[in-house]
């Protein structure tokens, strides 16, 4: 194994969203600006694939491709006419405040224009434009430039209570009404506003449980952190249930809560998690020796819970080291049938990033071949939130841009067990970890080993309480079968020919059971440079099952540079021509080839449609 544990140099973090932005470009003359856009903060650069040669992604169709990242949440900087971006975006346009920021950023890079308003980060990222590239940032709504905030968009640690209200102040004080602010907010403070006594407009700072007055923004600031304790298994809804009890009691706000906070033996405890969702706030998590540092705060502390976890208080004790020296428990330890909650309150907004630690996150991931466009956005998305990349060299190469600004951990080929362990572990530790797989994560991947390791155990404790997400990636057969036809139509299977973890007698079988069945039949790991032999035996014993004029699909690097595809038959297959990185599909005694009008050759395998007795239409099998 050759570990980097620095993290890779890099452009700064993406915008608000944690999307990965995309950069679209049109013409090979914007691809220099483009690259200083990246610089300043982060992403990918998507060209134009007829005109723009060296993007890290392409696409046939601004038209179709603008939507697509749109709705996939990622931030645009398209250097292309505003107008053009506005006419393509507008049929998809809803909810202002859940869709990422879009700016037009002009082809000589003279301004930066976000389109869809400031919401969710826009406007800020104009301004790192403007001082990146020394243009002019275009911020058009009211609120910055008169007052220099947003009112609609409070900064992180405060939510808003009624946005509903906030267009008409807003309009009201550019028009000249004066306000009153009622609380401490600092951001509000720094603002250009018009402050009078005797102001109809308020802006409220408060945790209190109430309404928002007529003319009232009312903003709740991130002061609380519910404390949870929970017998393991205990019901969510009973955990839920008392979070609400508890709350109502202090009668303080819901949005005011930044965290919900527990023992970290809890960390993989639905109870907690449950209401941590509940509330649309994080969890996070103390050990026994941080929690123990609390008793002398804690109004009920208990002997039978230290000789239990170790310390002699869960709920109190996450509320008030979450809070910190200054804070106090607001509502101590309330008890329900298997679970106990408190509530703390800090004197300023929390950042729940800055206490305690997350519950690690495993995302087992598959990024096809490798290229951006059999990549799915689950998977970018999933690399894109990660904070550590774990997998074999070649593969974290492949993520290009997208691997920017993370923590890379590369393996040699071999040694998979060794590579899943330290991905798993160091989840463990509360980060959120990619483990990058070729192809489909499930598919002779690393997913299996995660779950082997799982059940067999001898993992750190904090690895077997991670939060464990799978995602499906394109696999080898599928993008064969893609570029050659469908050879997959009907019934297939797939063989691995390695016997590095299969006896060759159980290979040997497993070939014979498919040629008997008639399976289209998918072999990985045709040959090695020391194993020749696996590949002809298995074609002869299919000869014995399926004509000699079967189709052959030979398939290598697939979605990548040097991707070359042949179609022979199954009596002049030469283990010659199939190396380490083919992905060899023989075709079921039904299979096919089809030559187009321009001398195209495709493999299909039927699925019996013309043997089917009237013109109805056949129903699809599900998956």
């Amino acid at each position: 194994m050759s570990e980097r544990l620095a993290a890779v140099p890099s452009a700064p973090a993406p915008a608000a969203t944690g999307a990965v932005p995309a950069i679209v470009v049109l013409t090979p003359g914007a691809l220099p600006l483009a690259r200083r856009v990246q610089a300043a903060i982060g992403g990918e650069v998507h060209g134009a694939r007829a005109r723009v040669e060296g993007a890290d992604a392409h696409f046939e169709s601004a038209a179709a491709h603008l939507p697509h990242l749109f709705l996939a949440g990622r931030p645009v900087v398209a250097l292309m006419a505003a107008g053009a971006v506005v006419r393509i975006l507008g049929p998809h346009l809803g909810d202002k405040r859940r869709e990422p920021p879009v700016l037009s950023l002009a082809e000589d890079g003279s301004v930066a224009v976000p389109l869809l308003g400031g919401h969710r980060g826009a406007n800020d990222l104009a301004r790192r434009l403007a001082e990146a590239l020394g243009c002019v940032a275009a911020v058009t709504t009211a609120g910055d430039l008169k007052f220099g905030l947003a009112l609609d968009a409070p900064p992180a640690g405060y939510a808003l209570e009624n946005p509903e209200a906030a267009p008409a102040v807003m309009a009201e004080l550019v028009a000249g009404a004066e306000v009153w602010i009622e609380g401490e907010a600092a951001w509000l403070q720094a603002g250009d506003l018009p402050v009078a006594d005797d102001a109809r407009l308020v802006l409220a700072v408060s945790e209190e449980d109430r309404a928002a007055g007529a003319q009232e923004l009312l903003y709740r600031p991130k002061t609380l952190l519910l404390g949870l304790g929970a017998e393991r298994g205990a019901p969510p809804e009973d955990a839920v249930a008392l979070a609400e009890t508890v709350l109502a009691e202090a009668k303080m706000s819901r949005l005011s809560i930044a965290a919900v906070a527990s023992l970290d033996v809890k960390a993989d405890e639905p109870a907690v998690h449950a209401v941590a969702a509940h509330f649309g706030v994080p969890a996070r998590f103390f050990d026994a020796a941080t929690l123990e540092a609390e008793a002398p705060r804690l109004e009920n502390p208990s002997a039978l819970v230290f000789a239990e976890v170790g310390c002699h208080g869960v709920a109190e004790g996450a509320a008030l080291a979450g809070v910190g020296p200054d804070g106090a428990l607001v509502v101590p330890k309330r008890k329900g049938a298997r679970v106990t909650a408190a509530l703390a309150r800090a004197p300023r907004p929390l950042d729940p990033a800055a206490f305690g630690r997350a519950r690690g996150r495993l995302f087992v991931v598959g990024i096809g071949p490798g290229c951006e466009g059999w990549r799915s956005p689950e998977v970018t998305a999933m690399i894109a939130t990660a904070t550590d990349l774990v997998g074999y060299s070649l593969y974290l190469d492949l993520l290009g841009p997208l691997a920017a600004g993370k923590v890379r951990h590369d393996f040699d080929l071999g040694a998979e067990e060794k590579r899943v362990r330290h991905a798993m572990e160091l989840a463990g530790t509360g980060r959120d970890v990619a483990l990058v797989c070729s192809g489909d994560a499930g598919i002779y991947a690393m997913a299996t080993l995660v779950f082997e390791l799982l059940e067999k155990g001898g993992l750190r404790d904090g690895a077997r309480r991670i939060e464990i997400c799978v995602s499906p990636g394109i696999s080898a057969l599928q993008g064969a079968a893609a570029r050659a036809g469908a050879p997959l139509g009907h019934d297939f299977c797939t063989i691995s020919l390695s016997d590095l973890l299969t006896p060759a007698d159980d290979i040997a079988r497993r070939v014979r059971a498919a040629g008997e069945a008639d399976f289209v039949i998918a072999f990985y790991n045709p040959v090695s440079r020391t194993r020749r032999t696996q590949l002809g035996l298995a074609r002869d014993e299919l000869l014995r099952h399926r004509p000699a004029e079967t189709p052959v699909i030979l398939a290598a690097n697939l979605g990548r540079s040097g991707e070359s595809l042949r179609i022979v038959t199954l009596a002049t297959l030469r283990t010659e021509d199939v190396d380490m990185l083919t992905t060899v599909v023989v075709g079921s005694s039904q299979s096919r080839v089809v030559t187009t009008g321009e001398g195209r050759r495709f493999v299909y395998t039927p699925r019996g449609y013309a043997r089917k007795e009237g013109t109805g239409i056949v129903p699809e099998a599900q998956p």
